[in-house]
């Protein structure tokens, strides 16, 4: 079966007075309908980087797609006019931007930013849109749409905006979602309340969510597979249960030791030591080198190739390479 999305290869460089930031250099996934994947990281690994690129909006004119693939239903969107772009944007493919407080502009009604990708992608007349996005903030929980629909968003809760902005990217009922860590202001009863949310919508709708997050606690109840990244490059990918009980890169090793445990009582939290490199001015080998226990003489002098551990595992280790 041929995936819903498939990125190959994709390269998204930065061009500053300072040299040439690689953002996303190499990073190949792929993603099925009604699949969930989750891409975690540091922050400044790429991840939102990789989604603005699929969605072509990287700030330009310093940023540029500079290769690779985006098939998405088997079109390439990299070669897609920006007309062409403007009518998959909000109606096949959505985003969930990470901030609510920016996403949503403070001049204009609730009802008319909910309701615009639907006015824009399927010329509803006036009364029928009223009537959809009053069931879309309904769907997201939004109590009394009826009166809230003539709100702004200052009077609304952080909460109420992260479901008002999750209502925006789902009006549409898109093939595929980008959220960017949605749940990133929400407190922790409203967070578990958001994902419980898009899991519904998801198997009403047969989404496919492109999940960017940090937390691995996220990862763990709403992901499929995962992908996890490093300074611009996929370092493992692999099914939730597999990438918890049998991780085979150290980043990710790495990664899952300092998430705290509940049922451990410690006096201080692991860390992973040292910085990400600098993406202007990354050494020719595994990047991960200088923060890595396994390292070995040759980890420093070529980046690893991807090693398939499993059907769904792969990783990028000289551990993983058989002699």
């Amino acid at each position: 079966m041929t995936p819903l999305l498939e990125v190959k290869n994709l390269q998204t460089y930065f061009f500053t007075r300072r040299g040439v930031t690689k953002a996303v250099d190499g990073v190949s996934f792929s993603l099925d309908k009604g699949e969930t994947l989750g891409l975690v990281g540091e922050s400044g690994c790429g991840k939102t980087i990789t989604g603005m690129s699929i969605m072509r909006l990287v700030p330009q004119p310093a940023g540029r797609i500079m290769g690779g693939q985006v098939l998405f239903k088997g079109d390439d969107l990299l070669k897609k006019s920006g007309k062409e772009m403007q009518h998959i944007r909000g109606d096949h493919i959505s985003v969930i931007f990470q901030d609510p407080m920016t996403s949503l502009n403070p001049v204009f009604t609730i009802g008319d930013q909910v309701g615009e990708p639907i006015h824009i992608h399927h010329k509803l007349d006036r009364r029928a849109l009223l009537e959809r996005v009053k069931e879309m903030l309904s769907v997201v929980r939004i109590p009394n749409p009826e009166t809230r629909i003539l709100g702004y968003p200052h009077q609304f809760s952080g909460g109420m905006r992260q479901r008002i902005v999750g209502a925006i990217a789902l009006i549409g009922e898109p093939d595929l979602v980008i959220a960017d860590e949605p749940t990133t202001s929400l407190d922790v009863t409203i967070q578990a309340q958001y994902l419980r949310l898009l899991k519904e919508l998801q198997a009403r709708h047969g989404l496919a969510i492109l999940f960017i997050t940090h937390d691995f606690g996220i990862v763990a109840k709403v992901c499929d597979r995962v992908a996890v990244m490093y300074a611009g490059r996929l370092v493992e990918v692999a099914e939730v249960r597999e990438l918890f009980n049998h991780p085979a890169h150290p980043y990710t090793m790495a990664l899952l030791r300092s998430v705290p445990k509940l049922e451990e009582q410690v006096e201080r939290l692991q860390q992973i030591d040292g910085q990400p490199p600098i993406l202007r001015a990354l050494p020719p080998g595994c990047y991960f080198v200088p923060r890595c226990s396994y390292a070995m003489d040759q980890c420093q002098a070529e980046y690893p190739p991807d090693v398939e551990i499993s059907k769904e595992h792969r990783a990028a280790c000289w551990r993983l390479v058989k002699s």
